[in-house]
């Protein structure tokens, strides 16, 4: 079990002693949507560890599909009195009669397999989700909601900046399978700024890029995933392309501190960037990383059919931080611990 491990439970203390308002978060109620995720077990880890070394006072509502996956994931906090689970379909109405100060939204397919086999749950989940959730706050009169969009809303680079700042716009070709995930994100951004204009709801939207780490699901079908569980494996990595593409990436510490730091200091209706200039990455680099953890080699080998139809066709996705560091936000983990804290949690979890 995760919690079990010293270099977990060191990770989840170092952010709640990092630098917040953490008045915002002490004392408050989360609804935690997607909870069985990377980032939302990840936040539910760090919230509950607050409640146990810090006596916070913070009620966790974790809301996922499968109540079985939810017991599963959080047996550990069944029996407190903190914690709660509710089982629900973010697509369908949130039956919650509990109030909730912050909403956090991160049900999503996030993966490209998941991008190409549930094209439609891809769209849906973001369109009628993000308008299920938003209702809800409404209702339930939130002090504030988090939608977690993506790198992907951007599109590719035209070649007219090196960084993407939140107000820059590439291209999509909306007419793909493949376009239904950054479209669905997009869309769901102009439904936030609506709810903010028509029911004076607070929203920030956090912009996330590649997120890896010891939560990550197994079956994530992301290069930067399978590449560290190649690594867990022991095993070469596998490169399915020349590996000259180059992106940001966050390690999932990071993205979660960033993510109540938002909750507490992010403007109302603001985008802002979850980057670390350190972790920008070319693809072969992050493979080579990986494979000199085991002193293994990179290999190639050409993607499926199917798996190639959920590929980005994006080649350079950087995505330039200033506005979350104008605001005192600083990461917390460097790239190396990042990777090596990965795959040895990953390790121990399967042993």
């Amino acid at each position: 079990m995760l919690l079990e491990n010293e270099i977990y439970r060191s990770e989840l203390d170092r952010i709640n002693q990092a630098k917040n308002d953490w008045n915002k978060i002490d004392n408050h109620s989360f609804l935690i949507i997607g909870a069985t995720g990377m980032i939302g077990s990840y936040m539910i880890d760090v919230l509950m560890r607050r409640n146990e070394k810090l006596n916070a006072n913070i009620h966790v509502f974790a809301m996922g599909r499968s109540l079985e996956r939810l017991r599963s994931r959080f047996s550990m906090y069944l029996d407190s009195s903190l914690f709660h689970m509710v089982e629900t379909d973010v697509t369908q109405p949130i039956a919650l009669d509990d109030k909730v100060d912050y909403v956090l939204h991160g049900a999503s397919n996030t993966h490209p397999r998941a991008y190409a086999t549930d094209p439609i749950g891809t769209i849906m989940t973001n369109l009628m989700g993000t308008q299920q959730v938003l209702d809800f706050a409404v209702r339930n009169r939130s002090k504030r909601i988090a939608f977690l969009s993506t790198v992907e809303i951007y599109g590719e680079n035209r070649g007219d900046v090196e960084k993407f700042s939140e107000d820059y716009c590439g291209y999509i070709d909306c007419n793909t399978l493949r376009a239904g995930y950054p479209e669905g994100k997009r869309a769901s951004e102009s439904l936030c700024q609506a709810y903010i204009a028509k029911h004076k709801l607070d929203i920030v939207i956090p912009r996330i890029c590649r997120t890896f780490g010891p939560t990550m699901l197994l079956n994530d079908s992301k290069a930067s995933s399978q590449f560290i569980l190649n690594a867990v494996n022991d095993e070469d990595i596998v490169l399915k392309s020349e590996g000259n593409q180059y992106f940001s990436y966050a390690y999932v510490g990071d993205v979660v501190y960033a993510l109540l730091y938002l909750l507490a200091s992010g403007k109302n209706g603001e985008a802002y960037n979850i980057a670390v200039p350190e972790f920008d990455l070319y693809l072969k680099d992050l493979a080579e990383a990986l494979a000199s953890l085991n002193q293994k080699e990179v290999i190639f080998d050409l993607p499926d059919e199917e798996e190639r139809k959920g590929f980005s066709t994006a080649s350079q996705a950087i995505l330039a931080s200033n506005k979350i560091d104008s605001i005192g936000w600083k990461a917390l983990f460097g790239v190396n611990e990042a990777l090596k804290n990965t795959v040895e949690l990953i390790r121990n979890e399967r042993i």
